[in-house]
């Protein structure tokens, strides 16, 4: 099974393919598309196909893509959702489904702890895929979104009523 990670972004958007074999994990491929300066819509553009070219070209079974939380700037936020938006069409119009996954629920299936530091992300990324180096961030997170649908399959989908959060965990 090929799973296709996205990280959105406006500015830089994560992506990472990997391989799952059985248990075995493998790496394919990972990167940012970088949506450039201008107007939003082309910047979306330039998003939404490089996402389809990407799926065409590598051809994976399911995108797994981390949900937009509020930030604390409404307007970030409305961006970045648009972002995410332009990555969901882009998998949707290549006829891919689509699993979600929380930032909290992709650190914890990862790292351990849905509260870890980016660069705790970037280490076990590449201690799980046997990477030479730790992928740049961005794309580490998207890879980190693929591992999270390999090791869970669609746990991220589950209900988690009647579970509160502690510390970062599920509890």
């Amino acid at each position: 099974m090929r799973i296709l990670g996205i990280d959105p972004g406006l500015r830089l958007t994560g992506f990472g393919l990997i391989e799952k074999t059985g248990q075995k994990l493998s790496y394919v491929t990972s990167g940012v598309i970088k949506s450039g300066e201008g107007e939003l819509p082309a910047r979306l553009g330039v998003l939404f196909s490089g996402l389809t070219e990407l799926i065409e070209a590598h051809r994976p079974d399911i995108c797994a893509v981390e949900i937009v939380f509020v930030n604390v700037n409404p307007q970030s936020t409305l961006l970045l959702g648009q972002a995410r938006g332009a990555a969901v069409c882009a998998a949707v119009s290549s006829k891919l489904p689509v699993a979600e996954y929380t930032a909290l629920q992709i650190k914890q299936s990862v790292v351990g702890h849905g509260k870890a530091a980016k660069e705790q992300v970037q280490e076990m990324v590449k201690r799980l895929l046997n990477l030479p180096s730790a992928p740049q961030a961005d794309a580490a997170d998207a890879l980190a979104c693929a591992i999270c649908h390999a090791h869970g399959g669609n746990l991220g989908a589950l209900s988690t009523s009647g579970f509160r959060v502690r510390g970062g965990r599920l509890v």
